[in-house]
């Protein structure tokens, strides 16, 4: 199939994470406001990833749209991306030494196929219990990801044990994003 996937985000991991896999795409950002309207982490973010690709798919009809929200999920709370820093140390105190959850939703839109596909994973990770001064230090650096924290960086010591897929935490489960390219009959390559 010669259509060239959009990605629906301005993730940098996102993109790379597509890059590993040797899947070709563009990205052009959803601009939506992120108001969810159901509360379980799931549906949330299954919602979240439709509705980034849905706005991006309504101005490309013709081609497939990859969409994707991540959430971190902990002490019942929904973490999101931090206001500012401190909001961030906020985040990184509460999660400090405790066990989350981190869902991450994909939708894959092809408006001109009618294809509708959506779902999402689910991985745990137990947060490294940091000093005050160590959490200080950690709380202006990830400001642009939900939970305040980047386990994929390999400077960022806050994560010590990660239970699940590590790219469901990074924020895009791939085995999803193959699933769904396949059905779509978008070819991939397997790394």
């Amino acid at each position: 199939m010669s259509a060239l996937l959009i990605l629906a985000s301005q993730s940098p991991r996102r993109n790379r994470l597509l890059k590993e896999a040797g899947i070709g795409f563009t990205k052009l950002p959803s601009r939506i406001k992120e108001i969810p309207t159901f509360k379980a982490p799931g549906r949330i973010v299954k919602e979240l990833a439709y509705k980034k690709a849905l706005s991006v798919a309504l101005k490309n009809p013709g081609r497939p749209v990859l969409g994707a929200d991540t959430i971190v999920y902990c002490r019942g709370r929904i973490l999101n991306k931090p206001k500012h820093r401190t909001d961030a140390l906020r985040l990184l105190k509460l999660q400090n030494g405790s066990w989350q959850t981190v869902y991450s939703g994909v939708a894959l839109l092809w408006l001109e196929k009618d294809l509708f596909l959506c779902d999402f994973d689910a991985s745990r990770c137990k947060a490294r219990k940091l000093s005050e001064a160590g959490l200080k230090a950690l709380a202006s650096r990830h400001l642009d990801k939900a939970g305040a924290y980047a386990v994929q960086d390999a400077d960022d010591e806050f994560i010590e044990k990660i239970e699940g897929r590590f790219d469901t935490i990074v924020g895009l489960p791939m085995n999803l994003a193959r699933k769904f390219l396949k059905q779509a009959g978008i070819k991939v390559c397997l790394p």
